[in-house]
């Protein structure tokens, strides 16, 4: 076991694009593969990932951030194998940096760090300050994007920042919504060609440096994603031979093995009960 678990953000730039439904599918699939996962609703102040998986949470991030509630008492086990804790909405209040959201948001990831194998940071839509600072506690960073132009272009907006602001040099990539086989594959090497023209030569001083999109999966449009949605239920649960679902679970074993292979000494064991 790792003494610390690997922060994983996961990011959008376009809202819309199934960003919480893919981490709450993900972090069930990992939890498959032996992981102790946590997701932390980052997306404070429109937080949606409690109607996602059906959860009418008592205790939020709001009343851990004014001291009404313990960060104990906050996180919640939910369907899939794998514990959350969720943010409030329509919190007006947490939708611009504040030092003292600053602080707060370290603050709790340091003490869930030790905790679990891996954290998922479900980030809100956008570039706003609060979504750069929670990605920026991140150890690594998965952009969501569809086919969508409009997706393509908040996707490579996203990813120009990350590389100019926090010096990412590998940011992960899953392509959602795919028609066609193969579709995701084009879609990275389309975002990677205006990377390479437009971002790496604004890099260290003009030199240009390489910035890679790591594509980790594609998922292909699946009327069963909407019908899971609608129920508010997990893919992976309702429908877990859909083809959404597969891609997911492939998508997880490529990460469970990545992290492996980094670190054989934190390969993750075979339970899944909370990591408390």
């Amino acid at each position: 076991m790792s003494a610390r678990a690997s922060i994983l953000a996961v990011t959008s730039g376009k809202g819309g694009v199934g960003k919480t439904f893919f981490s709450a599918n993900l972090a069930a699939a990992l939890a498959r593969q032996g992981e102790r996962v946590l997701v932390l609703d980052a997306d404070l102040g429109l937080a949606n990932l409690d109607v996602v998986l059906n959860l009418q949470p008592k205790i939020t991030l709001h009343d851990v951030f004014t001291g009404k509630a313990t960060l104990d008492q906050a996180i919640l086990a939910a369907p899939g194998g794998f514990s959350v804790v969720l943010a409030g909405s329509g919190l007006v209040e947490y939708s611009r940096l504040t030092p003292q959201v600053r602080e707060q948001l370290v603050e709790i990831i340091d003490q869930l760090a030790p905790r679990y194998d891996r954290i998922l940071l479900d980030t809100g839509a956008g570039i706003s300050d609060v979504v750069l600072h929670a990605i920026s506690l991140a150890d690594d960073v998965l952009v969501i994007a569809t086919p969508e132009p409009t997706s393509m272009t908040d996707a490579y907006a996203t990813i120009k920042l990350l590389a100019i602001q926090q010096g990412r040099r590998s940011i992960r990539l899953v392509v959602n919504q795919v028609s066609a086989v193969g579709e995701g594959r084009t879609i990275r090497n389309q975002l990677q060609l205006v990377v390479d023209r437009f971002v790496c030569p604004q890099l260290n001083g003009g030199n240009s440096a390489a910035v890679a999109l790591d594509l980790q999966g594609e998922i292909p449009t699946d009327a069963a994603v909407r019908e899971s949605v609608q129920r508010r239920s997990l893919l992976l649960e309702r429908a877990p031979g859909a083809p959404a679902a597969l891609a997911v679970v492939a998508i997880a074993a490529r990460m469970a093995r990545a992290g492996a292979a980094i670190n054989p000494a934190a390969a993750p064991s075979t339970s899944v009960a909370e990591g408390r």
